[in-house]
């Protein structure tokens, strides 16, 4: 488990592809300063295993075809910076929200907003975790815990560049206070570029139950 409180800006060295899945190289000294074999970190908001024993402050991991399909890992390159944050521990503070690194879908930047100190940043939503999205509740943006300050349903059908969003016509707005835009990638994603979501487990939790009828209000 992960609190959306990265650590650390790290940086793909190398991508390996091989079939259907690829092994990345990713240099993040702080985050494998006591990382073996086995342990979670979670790359961009996704929960990966160190494979192999990290060395000089980079870790390998494996990503599976799926992860690559269903992410916006796919589309990293050699000297991408990416955000990472190892595994909660049992004593530590929650700062954040509870992440499982477990990605819901990729959104896209759709337009960002400068203020004098801080930005509000517009992000697409596919339409079927739009109603996971509640304002000033929680969500995971490319592993970064925050705040959802507004959403709406009358997104453009075509972004920025001919992007097709007609399956992301809902959208989300964040605010990127200085620390988190000098502190993570947020502060460099432009409009058009993809990003991981990652909606409230509980919402999801609560919507199953409610469907099986295990709690009141829902089907019998």
């Amino acid at each position: 488990m992960f609190t959306g409180i990265v650590e650390e800006r790290g940086e793909v060295v190398a991508i390996e592809v091989a079939g259907d899945d690829a092994r990345l190289s990713v240099r993040g000294p702080l985050v494998v300063g006591d990382a073996r074999e086995g342990d979670s970190i979670a790359v961009d908001g996704v929960c990966l295993t160190v494979t192999g024993e990290p060395e000089d402050g980079v870790f390998a991991v494996d990503v599976m075809g799926e992860t690559l399909r269903r992410t916006s890992l796919g589309t990293r390159s050699p000297g991408d910076p990416v955000n990472l944050e190892r595994a909660l521990r049992a004593d530590a503070r929650l700062g954040g929200h509870v992440v499982q690194g477990h990605v819901d879908g990729v959104g896209h930047v759709v337009a960002r907003t400068p203020f004098e100190r801080w930005e509000t940043v517009r992000v697409s939503v596919p339409t079927d975790l739009a109603r996971y999205v509640a304002e000033k509740g929680s969500i995971t943006v490319d592993g970064v815990s925050l705040t959802v300050t507004a959403v709406g349903d009358d997104g453009p059908a075509e972004g920025p560049g001919g992007l097709d969003l007609q399956g992301e016509r809902s959208w989300l707005e964040v605010g990127l206070i200085p620390t988190t835009l000098a502190a993570t990638t947020l502060g460099e994603r432009r409009v058009g570029d993809p990003v991981n979501l990652e909606v409230d487990v509980l919402a999801k939790h609560v919507e199953r139950l409610l469907a099986s009828g295990a709690l009141p209000g829902g089907p019998r």
